[in-house]
């Protein structure tokens, strides 16, 4: 017996009364639409251990996570394991015995004008090379060795003392060759003296090369030192007779002026920073 239409078409109560009720549309599913919780700020105090190790120029985070995993880390003089631990700033923290500096190293390198001198701050007022690199970081960064107030040419700031220490170092032979701009000719007779060695007040001292500037007079000369004594150049000359009437350092530790007006500053590449680490 075939079913009438209306038996074909009558749908199964959804209610115990009988009649059929549509459920509500819901677009995202059989649940219920919820909005997201809010995120809540994390203390900005705060930095996560990885982070802080990574920044201190250890290894990366991921290697870190390793480090701190296999128990070489300590905070406070107590070992931490725990992966997404968090510490301050100010607490101490210790990769294998040694106490870690959590800003992330910086590298700028300037090209010095004159009429600047080279400290952090000066009591009479006088313009220094940090009002150059002013807008480079938010970390505090320190020149290394330094230039006279009318030496131009290349001047690295980092806020990394154990390589700072290293290129101010005589032993490590950090290679500077700078231009010279004399009062008169070098004579070839003080050429060779100079590249024998002199004498001056507190010491003996030793150029590594000294050249005429090709193409130029002999007014100008090329010479290489490794020397960090104060004002060693212009007293080299001085001590022949010479006035050194410009002086431009343009090789600094493997680092040159390419490509860097005088006045501008510029970060170091990751190959200069690895190459700066490899002076033995």
């Amino acid at each position: 017996m075939r079913k009438s239409d209306n038996e074909r078409n009558r749908r199964p109560s959804n209610n115990k009364g009988g009649g059929f009720k549509k459920k509500p549309f819901n677009k995202g599913g059989s649940k219920p639409f919820k909005s997201a919780p809010k995120k809540t700020n994390s203390n900005p105090d705060l930095i996560r251990l990885n982070k802080y190790i990574a920044n201190a120029g250890i290894c990366s985070r991921r290697e870190a996570d390793t480090f701190i995993a296999a128990g070489n880390v300590t905070v406070n003089g107590k070992p931490v394991t725990e992966l997404g631990y968090k510490v301050k700033k100010t607490d101490d923290v210790r990769f294998d015995g040694r106490r870690l500096n959590p800003e992330k190293k910086e590298y700028v390198l300037l090209n010095k004008p004159k009429n600047f001198i080279t400290t952090t701050n000066d009591e009479r007022g006088r313009r220094t090379v940090m009002e150059l690199i002013s807008n480079a970081s938010n970390n505090r960064l320190y020149p290394v060795g330094r230039l006279d107030r009318n030496t131009t040419g290349l001047l690295l700031f980092t806020n990394d003392g154990e390589l700072a220490k290293k290129l101010t170092h005589p032993k490590h032979n950090v290679r500077k060759i700078y231009h010279v701009h004399l009062d008169k000719a070098l004579t070839m007779r003080d050429l060779q003296q100079i590249m024998e060695g002199l004498t001056l007040e507190d010491g003996p001292i030793t150029v590594d090369e000294v050249s005429y500037v090709q193409g130029a007079t002999k007014k100008e000369v090329g010479i290489e030192i490794h020397s960090g004594k104060n004002r060693i150049v212009r007293r080299i000359f001085e001590h022949l007779g010479y006035t050194v009437v410009k002086l431009d350092r343009v090789v600094f530790a493997g680092l040159t002026k390419k490509d860097l007006p005088r006045g501008h500053w510029r970060f170091l590449t990751e190959q200069e920073v690895i190459n700066l680490g490899m002076i033995r």
